[in-house]
């Protein structure tokens, strides 16, 4: 936050006169006496220092704060006097006041400082923005937002404007306490009352909302200021470069960063490491690289947040050995790693599947005088609960107090999901009841984590009633008082609204409150929570309760994604609703929700289970046919191939598309493969089968599997050793009842020993142990096979 606490600042430098040195040090001093001397003996001071006015200058102002310090009413006093002209304004009289506001760490100076502002009100003299600014600023040193928030919402109380300094610093202390919805109700607030705006009053909101992980508004926001003729800074830039690689959206990061460069805004470490680490986030590394190049050429060099990014990267990428190789490089280079990159490397072992080694890591980083976080705790808790080792979890939970830190929300989420993916879900319920008693609230991720648990041990009720826990929140009567009436809230756009109408109507402080106490008593379900509980419904059967759901979550203004869809689809299908899954895809897409290619694989899968085979191939060229890149021309004659019941040519056409694409996904033939062995449509089965072979396109082992079991039952043993030969080259391991059942079919048919005999001379070489893995039926068979040979 350091990089963004001085945009509420730069709005001050049109604002105050930069201070000019006196031309006679002796007759400053003479000044200021005089000034002092007016301002400890004169009540009200404010007339007599008038006479004195042509004389002053901002640093005179400075001097006699300075020596006032000791009375801090009469102090202010003549700082808000002063702050009434424009040319005795500097930033040294604003810091001044602060400091004695923090250093004095009293409520009593605070409140000497309101008793001062009061008595000046009732003298009908004015009371400038600075003077509010000033407890605004103090209160926010002092970490008390609500109290700097009341300060903003008292100044129309004393008849006094808002300058723009005193705005951005609200808007500061807003985005910084996460209200960034009470934020642009402010923000609306000003253009209403054609407040003027600067480059620091769109950067921190745009900091909000990429923190908000509301990218497509801090774009708006960007655009909106420059089409306004505010050009952005550097840290504007970097604050939406940075928002966009969150996003996951490279492209436009790039766009952005070359529209920095050509308007002569030059990028600075914190930018390149920006951009960098949105490549690394991605697992995009031969990206990473060639930036790398190109920005050492402007001067850039690797920094420990450069190391940092780079080295996370190789990991998510799943480049071990490389990352630990540049760590040991940046070792080289004499750069001492920091918590947060022994934190990335606990977790790249831990991926790796080395806890122990993750472990140790730990240990060696507090021989080093480096004290582990919370979150580098959390990290290695996940990795001991992945690998299913919970006790070890548990224990290192408990050593975080240890080391002065607090086990938080991640630390209780993660061993929640971990006793649940292990089956321990009572467990689960007790770790969920301990935090809460401890005080430590839940995050919609850890209600997720325990509904999820609760659905896959089929306590469906108890999800349930977990879930309108959830939602009716730790304060039930906030919750009822927000979902009745006229200004109901049920999304967060009706929130937006509420708070908006409140700080027009002077009742910011309010709309704070309402704000912060929704952020300590109400976790609102995701989307993510709505298609857990989907999921559920639907794999317990109880299909309509799923559907229901889907209304519910519509009225709250929320809207379904992929997923909702996909696992509703699924649900009908199980059920044999057919018709009402395809209306279903029609209404999603109708909502402007693009099915993804999983739910496309769906359809075909329960299209193949009832032999509709071409027909599950045809729904595979409808989503072909939406994507990018594809020619139309090819597509349609693909469609009438299939229509004609045709298999090669259809399939070589879209695999030469996929191919030079570069865009290719084997499972849509795969599935279909299945389908035409479940059809019994064998020759079609085979030529599909020896079409991926020539493509070099893997067959997976049930594929393998089904066509074997297809080809033994219709009689054709040669074909069916074919496809167990190809599997067992693959590396794939068949489990015995397919071995046997292969064995089975060639010693009950006629001159079949040979191919059995073939079959198991070919098992023997690919590694298999015929003592454990041939039956008692097959041992049999080949003893009687062998005995009428000889």
């Amino acid at each position: 936050m350091k990089r963004f606490s001085s945009l509420i600042y730069k709005s001050r430098s049109h604002y105050f006169s930069s201070s000019s040195p006196s031309s006679s040090s002796s007759r400053e001093a003479a000044i200021s006496m005089e000034v002092l001397s007016i301002v400890n003996s004169v009540d009200p001071m404010e007339t007599a220092l008038e006479q004195v006015v042509p004389f002053l200058s901002p640093s005179i102002i400075t001097s006699v704060l300075q020596e006032q310090q000791r009375n801090p009413s009469l102090c202010f006093r003549f700082f808000v006097w002063a702050a009434n002209r424009k040319q005795f304004r500097s930033w040294e009289s604003h810091n001044l006041l602060i400091d004695m506001l923090v250093s004095a760490n009293s409520v009593d100076m605070f409140d000497a400082y309101w008793k001062v502002i009061e008595e000046i009100k009732r003298f009908g003299n004015r009371i400038p923005s600075d003077a509010f600014a000033v407890l605004i600023d103090g209160y926010w040193k002092m970490n008390d937002a609500e109290k700097a928030v009341e300060s903003f919402g008292k100044m129309k109380d004393f008849d006094c404007e808002p300058n723009l300094f005193t705005y951005n610093l609200i808007l500061h202390v807003l985005v910084n306490k996460g209200m960034v919805l009470l934020a642009l109700a402010v923000y609306n607030m000003m253009l209403k009352l054609n407040s003027h705006l600067n480059c620091s009053t769109y950067s921190i909101l745009i900091n909000g909302l990429c923190k908000s992980e509301k990218t497509s508004d801090a774009l708006q926001l960007f655009d909106e200021m420059t089409k306004k003729g505010i050009v952005p800074t550097k840290v504007t830039y970097t604050v939406v470069l940075s928002g966009l690689c969150q996003a996951k959206r490279m492209d436009d990061a790039y766009r952005l960063f070359n529209n920095m460069r050509s308007s002569h805004c030059t990028p600075d470490f914190i930018t390149y490491n920006t951009l960098v680490n949105g490549v690394c986030k991605l697992g995009r590394m031969d990206e990473a690289f060639v930036l790398l190049k190109a920005f050492k050429k402007d001067g850039y060099s690797l920094d420990l947040n450069g190391y940092s990014c780079l080295i996370d990267g190789l990991f998510r990428a799943r480049m071990y050995k490389e990352a630990h190789s540049m760590f040991e490089k940046m070792i080289e280079a004499g750069i001492t790693p920091d918590v947060v990159l022994y934190t990335i490397m606990i977790r790249g072992l831990c991926d790796d599947g080395r806890v122990q080694d993750a472990f140790e890591l730990l240990r060696t980083m507090s021989s080093n005088g480096l004290v582990p976080d919370t979150r580098a705790y959390n990290t290695l808790i996940k990795g001991f609960c992945d690998k299913g080792l919970l006790d070890e979890a548990r224990s290192l939970k408990l050593e975080i107090s240890e080391v002065n830190q607090f086990a938080d929300t991640c630390t209780y989420t993660i061993l929640i999901s971990g006793m649940c993916k292990h089956g321990l879900v009572g467990e689960a319920q007790n770790i969920f009841d301990e935090m809460e008693k401890l005080g430590c609230i839940p995050s919609v991720a850890t209600f997720n984590a325990l509904i999820d648990g609760l659905c896959k041990s089929g306590e469906l009720n108890k999800a349930h009633h977990l879930f309108y826990r959830m939602e009716i929140g730790r304060n039930p009567s906030l919750f009822l008082r927000l979902t009745q009436g006229s200004d109901r809230v049920v999304d967060g756009g009706s929130l937006q609204t509420l708070v908006t109408k409140m700080v027009e109507s002077g009742l910011t402080l309010k709309a704070y409150k309402l704000l912060t106490q929704l952020a300590d008593t109400a976790i609102l379900p995701n989307i993510t929570t709505y298609n857990i509980l989907i999921n559920g419904l639907c794999k317990s059967g109880k299909i309509e309760g799923a559907l229901k759901l889907l209304k519910e979550l519509q009225l709250k203004g929320k809207s379904p994604d992929s997923v909702t869809y996909g696992t509703l689809i699924n649900g009908l299908q199980s059920v044999g609703r057919e018709n009402d899954a395809f209306m279903l895809l029609e209404e999603m897409v109708k909502n402007g929700c693009a099915p993804s290619a999983a739910i496309y694989r769906c359809l075909m899968k329960w299209s193949c289970r009832r032999k509709k085979t071409f027909a599950a191939f045809g729904l595979w060229l409808k989503f072909l046919s939406g994507m990018p890149k594809r020619e139309e021309k090819t597509m349609k004659l693909v469609e009438e191939q299939l229509s004609k019941g045709e298999v090669e040519r259809p399939v070589r056409s879209l695999l030469d598309m996929d191919m030079k694409l570069g865009d290719f996904d084997s499972a849509p033939y795969t599935i279909w493969l299945i389908g035409l062995c479940q059809a019994r449509k064998t020759v079609e089965a085979v030529t599909l089968f020896d079409i991926l072979k020539e493509y070099d396109i893997n067959v997976t082992p049930p594929s393998c599997v089904m066509l074997i079991d297809t080809l033994c039952k219709q009689r054709k043993p040669k074909l069916a050793i074919e496809v167990f030969v190809y599997a067992l080259e693959k590396g794939f391991v068949l489990k015995p009842r397919i071995c046997n059942n292969l064995l089975k079919n060639f010693l009950r048919s006629p001159n079949g020993e040979e191919h059995a005999f073939e079959v198991l001379k070919k098992m023997e070489s690919c590694g298999y142990d015929l003592e454990s893995y041939l039956d008692d039926d097959i041992r049999f068979l080949l003893n009687s096979c062998w005995n009428n040979f000889n």
